[in-house]
């Protein structure tokens, strides 16, 4: 094989729709994300004073109950995509 037809350009084709949907969820996760940390980091906070230790706990349950959902919106996103493009959408390594 020649140089040439190895270093063609890849060209990958979005719909708008698609570029849309993807960035909702992407926003959605990150949101979800910031929330966790924010429930975590003042659980433990309330951790240091007996008197707001149930707090705390409360706090460490709503985030591990925000994890779940993690799977959850990626889940959603790819189901919704499968609609849109009545196939397999193409996949990044993104994380979201």
């Amino acid at each position: 094989m020649s140089q040439d037809s190895e270093s063609k350009p890849v060209q990958l084709k979005f719909g708008h729709e698609e570029l849309v949907i993807r960035q909702r969820y992407e926003v959605a996760s990150i949101v979800n994300d910031l929330l966790i940390a924010v429930w975590f980091v003042i659980g433990s906070v309330l951790f240091f004073s007996e008197s707001t230790a149930t707090a705390g706990t409360w706090l460490f349950l709503l985030g591990s109950v925000q994890l779940l959902i993690r799977p959850v919106i990626r889940l959603r996103r790819r189901v919704h995509l499968r609609r849109l493009a009545s196939g397999t959408p193409t996949e990044t390594a993104r994380d979201f």
